[in-house]
């Protein structure tokens, strides 16, 4: 991969990051019940992308 395309999946991983904290931090803040359980579980399963994009960034 090119040195950009690093930078492009490395700025994509920090962008999940922010967008899974928020997420979590929501669900734990404003929400209850089933929806808090949803909201938690996609913001944990945005981390499996974040983990590829930032073993490609990298190697």
């Amino acid at each position: 991969m090119s040195p950009m395309d690093k930078m492009w999946a490395s700025f994509i991983a920090i962008g999940l990051m922010v967008l899974a904290s928020f997420l979590i931090s929501f669900a734990r803040s404003k929400t209850k019940g089933v929806l808090r359980i949803v909201l938690s579980m996609v913001a944990f399963m945005l981390f499996l992308p974040i983990l590829l994009y930032m073993i490609v960034s990298i190697l």
